[in-house]
């Protein structure tokens, strides 16, 4: 496939050449949007979206229990709507348990360790309770089980990959944007649960549907699963995709371009149009970037710090004649008004 046509194709499917009625549609549409950083998460999701959209747009989407985040697949976090998590982990959870386990035998969480925690954090959560990361290390302390050293990022690791809890509602902040979300038991927060036939030929539709055109190697790096698996996904799906070129697909009915959609993009870090691919050079730049035409031209800069988040973003083009200073000033000017607003 020509390279022009390929680009076309991906910012179709990525919704940033045909922009979703809300963020709650951009979601479900990517079905998971990495978001290591918090910030970069919810702006690629309103990049995605018509019109001008608020950080408080996102947040009121996570407050609604429409939204969670989690550690869907890769051990990485991306946000998901709600009533799509439990059927994603049920293909990726275990694996991505068990790439952990000898981390965790260093840190001292065996299976018996992780129970009694569990069973505390349980207790602590029950009952519509919610906690923040720093509250739930001090029930974690409560029980002796010290959180330094990253103990307890992986105890949650833990509990977040096998369905026991999510990052639901946002926690508020005075003064700058909001960074941070309450942990939640999964059984009350996530109120409805989509039950796929088979969830793993769902999973690369749904991949398909987001990112193609793409392939079965591209559904493996981007699922965190075996090249076997991911073909099998891909065979068992044909009657659901497109063929358009020997071992890529696309959705049989996609997103309609945007006469509106502008041509140059600044897009978060860890960006799935640049990220979601096995394609050599595809993971390499995990900073916030600018996208010119369906290239990455340039990245940019910004702090979300409290006193520092109304500070003008920074770019630095990589490729200055891809794009006008103009369409760069417009790009940064919207994410700037979705940081603010």
């Amino acid at each position: 496939m020509h390279l022009d046509r390929l680009r076309a194709g991906r910012l179709r499917s990525h919704r940033l050449s045909a922009p979703a009625t809300d963020v709650v549609a951009a979601a479900r549409h990517m079905l998971a949007t990495q978001a290591q950083e918090f910030w970069g998460g919810r702006w690629a999701l309103a990049a995605r979206t018509r019109g001008a959209v608020a950080l408080r747009d996102v947040d009121a989407a996570f407050d609604q229990g429409d939204l969670v985040r989690s550690w869907t697949m890769r051990g990485t976090i991306h946000v998901i709507p709600a009533r799509d998590l439990r059927w994603v982990l049920s293909v990726t959870g275990d694996r991505q348990l068990r790439a952990a386990a000898a981390r965790h035998r260093g840190l001292g969480l065996d299976a018996e360790t992780l129970a009694r925690c569990e069973a505390a954090i349980v207790g602590a959560l029950g009952g519509g309770g919610r906690l923040t990361r720093a509250e739930l290390f001090e029930v974690l302390s409560g029980i002796g089980i010290d959180p330094k050293n990253q103990r307890g990022v992986h105890v949650i690791y833990a509990l977040a990959v096998t369905g026991v809890i999510c990052q639901g509602p946002v926690v508020p902040r005075e003064g700058g944007p909001t960074r941070e979300q309450y942990l939640v038991l999964a059984d009350e927060w996530l109120t409805a649960s989509d039950a796929p036939g088979d969830p793993l030929a769902e999973l690369f539709v749904r991949y398909i549907d987001g990112h193609g055109p793409a392939g079965a190697a591209d559904f493996a790096w981007w699922a965190g699963l075996p090249l076997g698996m991911a073909r099998q996904a891909a065979e068992a799906s044909r009657d659901r995709l497109v063929e358009v070129d020997e071992g890529r697909f696309v959705a049989p009915v996609r997103p309609r371009r945007s006469a509106a959609a502008p041509d140059v993009i600044a897009l978060p870090p860890f960006e799935e149009y640049f990220l979601s691919y096995a394609e050599p050079g595809s993971n390499g730049i995990v900073r916030p970037i600018i996208v010119a035409r369906g290239e990455v031209a340039g990245v940019w800069m910004h702090s979300t710090a409290v006193d520092r988040h109304r500070d003008d973003p920074v770019p630095a083009l990589l490729a200055p004649d891809a794009a006008t200073d103009a369409e760069v000033a417009a790009a940064l000017a919207r994410y700037a008004a979705f940081i603010n607003g």
